[in-house]
């Protein structure tokens, strides 16, 4: 059963973003799903930084590279976008799960279904009536 948490506000994305962090694992692959502009990079880099344990640590969109590799104390993180895939095929071309060890983090993983079969956690964020805050569940599969 998904556990559902309203976030009012980017700092507290950013809290729940690290202690999600916490609870993370090497080979754990999350899919970060939601519409454009739900907050799924703004949730990737508030668990890259608490996984890297600096929170000033540069973290850009992966939407153009596709994919942005980040060395942290508990394993390898890869953060990858794939809105722009062209076909899923493609998913195997960026190595995302050539690591066992690393931890994956995918934004717009149901454009590679096999991605989304191997996920352990999905986390899907919404923007709720009104457009205040985010609304986020984490399923644990």
């Amino acid at each position: 059963m998904p556990t559902k948490t309203f976030l009012p506000d980017d700092d507290a994305t950013a809290r729940f973003g690290a202690e999600l962090a916490a609870t993370l694992k090497p080979g754990d692959i999350v899919s970060l799903e939601g519409d454009l502009g739900a907050g799924k990079t703004a949730m990737a880099r508030a668990i890259i930084r608490a996984l890297a344990g600096d929170p000033a640590l540069d973290v850009p969109s992966p939407t153009f590279a596709l994919l942005q590799p980040y060395d942290t104390p508990l394993a390898p993180v890869l953060h990858a976008d794939l809105y722009r895939l062209a076909d899923a095929t493609e998913m195997d071309e960026l190595g995302l799960l050539d690591d066992p060890a690393a931890i994956v983090l995918v934004e717009w993983a149901e454009r590679a279904p096999q991605l989304v079969a191997a996920a352990t956690v999905t986390v899907r964020l919404a923007i709720p009536p009104g457009g205040i805050g985010r609304q986020v569940s984490v399923l644990r599969n």
